[in-house]
């Protein structure tokens, strides 16, 4: 199987889709997350903490292209992964289909904040609190995200199980196919 690679903001739901489109598919996942904190040995907040944000992308960027590079199964990717044009020359090249999650700012708010783990784990990055950023960042990504994505599908209303069904069936047809004509949104 091609790899598939799913892209969004956090609390959009990758990490859950993942596993559950792998599980569908008989398919390994991969927490792109995971790996770096695993590689770095901290969580990506102290990562951030220690030794700052161009670390934290550095690694990040290093952990992309290895695990596209090993193209099994499905990947879930951090949520700024498209930051950085690289990236996103990688996610376009070499790990397409690229499935974008998107979920509406109030439900990802809810989301974050319902995750125990999330304000361990994941920083705030633009100098402020989580949730307060979240508006502005998801405004500044969403046309990164849609440079990459062949498709975008919006979980603000969708049970996981419901989100991994539908890429799974996206992914049976050609629509799924990267190489399938283009990008289909």
């Amino acid at each position: 199987m091609p790899i598939l690679t799913l892209i969004g903001y956090r609390g959009t739901g990758k990490s859950t889709v993942a596993r559950l489109v792998a599980e569908r598919l008989g398919a390994a996942w991969v927490d792109a997350d995971a790996v770096l904190e695993e590689r770095v040995g901290c969580s990506i907040v102290e990562l951030v903490r220690q030794r700052g944000e161009p670390a934290f992308r550095d690694a990040e960027e290093e952990v992309l292209a290895g695990l596209v590079a090993a193209r099994t199964g499905v990947l879930a990717t951090g949520g700024g992964v498209v930051l950085r044009e690289a990236n996103r020359r990688l996610l376009r090249a070499r790990a397409r289909p690229v499935v974008w999650l998107t979920a509406s700012v109030e439900t990802l708010k809810e989301r974050i904040s319902a995750d125990p783990e999330s304000h361990g784990r994941r920083p705030a990055l633009l100098g402020c609190d989580v949730l307060a950023e979240v508006e502005e960042a998801v405004r500044d990504r969403e046309p990164l995200y849609r440079a990459c994505a062949d498709l975008a599908v919006d979980t603000t209303s969708l049970a996981p199980q419901a989100v991994a069904l539908g890429i799974a069936d996206w992914l049976a047809t050609s629509a799924g196919r990267a190489d399938a004509g283009g990008p289909s949104r």
